[in-house]
């Protein structure tokens, strides 16, 4: 074999520098897109635990307030006397604030603040006790769980407030026996809307002819004739985890009622508006229509 084949035979066994720059740019190009395949792999893996942290913690909440509300103005007719709730000049089971804010320190809800997330409304809920006892005998709770005595006026109060980092989350507001407390019911929230079905009759037949915000019941002075509660909570996630860029709206009480109240701050929610670092987050919005018990049950 002589020197040229020996040569053509070497070549034939090794790589030449143009298929190993080949070969390194088809290795980088299949981690490139292995890495962009990982990234989308984790986000929308994010994104799904997002949601169904969301799906959870709305139920939860949507859950905690409508007990509340069906436990409102409850009457304890087990006692000797006359219920103080019969009484005219005694305040309404149901009060509230719109695009308001409280302390979880003061007392009820007459120290308002500044609102949080959108103008996010206060929902209080008053009902009497019932049993013995510092707790009495648990049949009367408030949203923290805890017994209220017959002796004693039960509070259940919602509404929004930051916690240590910042972020908007609904509170639950209760009076125990060393005095005020709040707990938080969930994380994330966009905006806490309520409205209130007042029933409009003479004489009254506890079904709601209208639904107006806590303004407009103040107004006229009709907190003793609501009948029904329509809640609307928005939630987000914790983190951009969205991999479209469409800027949705939410409108809590549906897109007829925040075209005529633009007054009612809150009850529409544009991503558009927000800042960017919360404008790819899982979102999700809860509502709910819950009744009051009858004065007499």
């Amino acid at each position: 074999m002589n020197a040229a084949s020996r040569a053509r035979l070497s070549a034939g066994n090794g790589w030449g520098l143009v298929e190993f720059l080949i070969a390194i740019a088809l290795g980088l190009l299949l981690t490139l897109l292995a890495s962009g395949l990982l990234i989308a792999t984790a986000s929308n893996y994010r994104n799904h635990s997002d949601n169904a942290w969301l799906a959870d913690g709305g139920r939860y909440a949507l859950q905690t307030m409508a007990q509340a509300i069906r436990q409102g103005a409850y009457i304890n007719w087990d006692s000797d006397v006359a219920p103080p709730e019969l009484d005219p000049d005694t305040p309404a089971a149901v009060d509230g604030r719109d695009a308001a804010s409280i302390s979880r320190s003061s007392d009820g809800i007459g120290a308002v603040l500044p609102p949080v997330a959108n103008g996010s409304d206060v929902l209080a809920l008053r009902f009497a006790g019932s049993g013995a006892g510092a707790s009495g005998d648990g049949s009367s709770v408030n949203c923290a769980g805890f017994g209220v005595a017959g002796a004693a006026q039960g509070w259940s109060i919602f509404y929004v407030a930051a916690d240590a980092g910042g972020e908007p989350e609904l509170r639950c507001k209760y009076r125990s026996a060393s005095g005020w407390g709040a707990d938080a019911v969930v994380r994330g929230v966009d905006s806490f809307q309520v409205l209130y079905g007042v029933d409009t009759d003479m004489p009254l037949d506890g079904v709601p002819n209208t639904y107006l915000n806590a303004t407009a019941v103040q107004a006229m002075a009709a907190w003793k004739r609501v009948c029904s509660i329509k809640l609307a909570l928005l939630l987000h996630g914790e983190r951009n985890t969205r991999s479209d860029t469409v800027d949705a709206r939410y409108d809590l009480f549906g897109p007829a009622y925040a075209d005529a109240h633009g007054e009612d701050v809150g009850v529409r929610v544009a991503e558009g508006s927000l800042p960017p670092s919360q404008r790819l987050r899982a979102r999700r919005l809860f509502s709910m229509t819950v009744a009051l018990r009858n004065r007499d049950g």
